[in-house]
C-alpha cells in the first residue's frame, strides 16, 4: 500500500502546487484587472480544487498511519498495543477509500461540465407526430431543469400547425447543467398511437437532441468581419408585432457556413445577443473537431440522421416503458420520466462513462 500511496501523492502533489500558485495569482490585482485572464485562471483553479484538497487529506491520513504503526511497534502494553492495532486498521481503510476517490478525480475532465447548455430539439422521422414528440421532450427537459432549480430560456422556436415543434433552441442555466444534460444528445424514439390514427395502429417516430456547452465571450473571439447579419420579421405567435418589426436576427459565420437565428425576443438587440451566444457554442463545437470533416462526423454521431433505427432512448406509450439503449436501463414509469424524472438514465450513463475512463487510466 505504501508504494501506491506515494505514487498517488506524487501525482496529486503537482496539482496541489498548481492550485496554490493559482490561488495566489487570482488574488493579484494586476491579473484581476485583466478580466479575460482572471476568468481563465479561476476556471482552472476550480477544476483542480477537489484534487488539491484530496491530496492534503491523503497526506494527513498517511502520516497518521505511519505514526500509528511506529507507536504500535514501540508499545509494550497489551491493551495500548491493541488500540493502536485497531487504529491502524481504521486508517488503512480510510486511505484505501481516499485513493479510490482520487482515482475518480484524476480521470480526464470535461472542462465544460460546469457550463450552462444550449439544447436543440428537431423534428426527424415521422412527420407531424415527430413534431408533437419534440414538444413532449422539450417539456420533459423543462421539468427536469425545474427539479434542479435551473433556469430555461427559449432562444428560437419554429412550431407546427398542430401545436408541435419543428425545431427549438433553448438555454438551460445552472451550475453543472452540461455535466448532466450532455448525455441527452442523440435520437429519441417514440412509439405510440397518434390521436389522428383511427385504426389504433402504433406509430414510430423520432426527434433529435443536440447539447452544446455555452461558451462565454472571453473564451472565444469572433471577428465581426466574418459575420453576415440579416434582420427579418418574426413568424409565429406575436400578434401585430410580428408584421411591424424586423426584430428577428439571422447570423451567418462566413468562414464555416454556420447559420444561427433568433426571433424569440421583441428586441433586435436581445435577439442578436442570444444568436451570438448560440454561434459561440456552435463554433466551439466546430473548432473542437479541428477540421470540417471531423466536425460533420462528430455531429452526425451526436444526433444521427434521425432514422427510426438509430436511437439512444425509446419511449413506448402502450407499455408505459422507457429504455435507454446505451446502458440497457428501463423504467416502467413513463409518466414520471416525461415529467422530468430522468436522473436514473443520467446516473447510469455517468457511471458507464466513469468506468470506461477508469479502465483506460
Amino acid at each position: 500500500m505504501e508504494e501506491l500511496v506515494n505514487e498517488i501523492l506524487e501525482k496529486t502533489g503537482k496539482t496541489k502546487q498548481r492550485f496554490d500558485s493559482l490561488t495566489e495569482m487570482v488574488s493579484d490585482p494586476s491579473i484581476i484587472a485583466d478580466n479575460r485572464q482572471w476568468k481563465k485562471l479561476v476556471k482552472e483553479r476550480s477544476m483542480i480544487e477537489d484534487v488539491a484538497n484530496s491530496h492534503d487529506e491523503l497526506d494527513k491520513l498517511y502520516k497518521d498511519y505511519i505514526s500509528c504503526k511506529e507507536e504500535y511497534e514501540k508499545e509494550t502494553d497489551h491493551e495500548m498495543k491493541s488500540m493502536f492495532y485497531d487504529e491502524i486498521g481504521l486508517l488503512k481503510e480510510k486511505i484505501e477509500n481516499k485513493i479510490e476517490e482520487i482515482k475518480v478525480l484524476l480521470l480526464p475532465k470535461d472542462e465544460n461540465d460546469e457550463s450552462n447548455v444550449i439544447m436543440e430539439i428537431r423534428q426527424a422521422a415521422g412527420g407531424e407526430e415527430s413534431g408533437l414528440f419534440c414538444s413532449v421532450l422539450y417539456r420533459m427537459y423543462v421539468m427536469y431543469a425545474e427539479s434542479k432549480r435551473w433556469k430555461v430560456e427559449v432562444l428560437d422556436i419554429n412550431e407546427t400547425e398542430l401545436g408541435g415543434i419543428k425545431e427549438i433552441t433553448f438555454m438551460v442555466k445552472g451550475k453543472g447543467a452540461y455535466s448532466k444534460l450532455k448525455y441527452e444528445s442523440g435520437v429519441h424514439r417514440v412509439q405510440r398511437v397518434p390521436e389522428t390514427e383511427s385504426s389504433g395502429r402504433i406509430h414510430t417516430s423520432t426527434s433529435t437532441v443536440a447539447v452544446l456547452p455555452e461558451i462565454e465571450e472571453v473564451e472565444l473571439d469572433i471577428d465581426e468581419k466574418d459575420l453576415k447579419i440579416d434582420t427579418y420579421r418574426s413568424s409565429g405567435a406575436g400578434g401585430q408585432h410580428v408584421n411591424k418589426t424586423e426584430s428577428a436576427i439571422r447570423i451567418t459565420h462566413l468562414p464555416t457556413g454556420i447559420v444561427v437565428a433568433c426571433q424569440d425576443e421583441r428586441s433586435q438587440i436581445k435577439n442578436k445577443e442570444r444568436a451570438m451566444s448560440i454561434l459561440r457554442s456552435k463554433l466551439y463545437d466546430y473548432y473542437q473537431g479541428q477540421v470540417e470533416d471531423e466536425y460533420k462526423k462528430e455531429r452526425k454521431n451526436q444526433v444521427g440522421s434521425g432514422d427510426r433505427s438509430e436511437r439512444v432512448r425509446t419511449y413506448n406509450y402502450p407499455q408505459g416503458r422507457v429504455t435507454d439503449h446505451r446502458v440497457n436501463v428501463t423504467s416502467y414509469d413513463l409518466e414520471g420520466v416525461l415529467n422530468g424524472n430522468i436522473d436514473q438514465f443520467i446516473e447510469a450513463l455517468t457511471l458507464k462513462d466513469r468506468a470506461e475512463k477508469l479502465a483506460n487510466l
